[in-house]
């Protein structure tokens, strides 16, 4: 990342070193690290368009519903889940499944993982 100052002379361009230094952590998905910090136990973000999701929804489906769904799916990607392959997608898919599985039994709700061709493999 590179910060870049203006001012009426001219562009300064300012390095920035990275905030950590490079760690390689090897893990399976679905595997939880072990943080030496209580600030690394922040696994990312997940940035949801809602308004987008509120129009993709069919008018049978439910806007929390597909919501709770969407956020499943980002929460396993955190989680180290891909599906740029049939097993990983298979593998992720039987996580969010278990994961909404869990969810449908403390609330009362049915909620399904989202299916292969809404992402196409990517």
């Amino acid at each position: 990342m590179s910060l870049v100052i203006r001012n009426l002379q001219r562009v300064i361009p300012i390095r920035r070193a990275p905030l950590r230094s490079k760690i390689e952590i090897h893990l399976k998905a679905g595997e939880f690290p072990l943080p030496d910090f209580p600030d690394d136990y922040n696994l990312g973000d997940i940035f949801l368009g809602v308004e987008y999701i509120f129009h993709q929804c069919k008018e049978d489906e439910d806007y929390n519903d597909v919501l709770t769904v969407t956020a499943t799916h980002g929460l396993c990607h955190l989680l180290g889940f891909t599906h740029s392959t049939e097993a990983e997608w298979q593998q992720m898919f039987q996580k969010e499944k278990a994961v909404l599985d869990e969810l449908g039994r403390r609330t009362g709700t049915r909620l399904q993982p989202l299916t292969r061709d809404l992402f196409g493999g990517s």
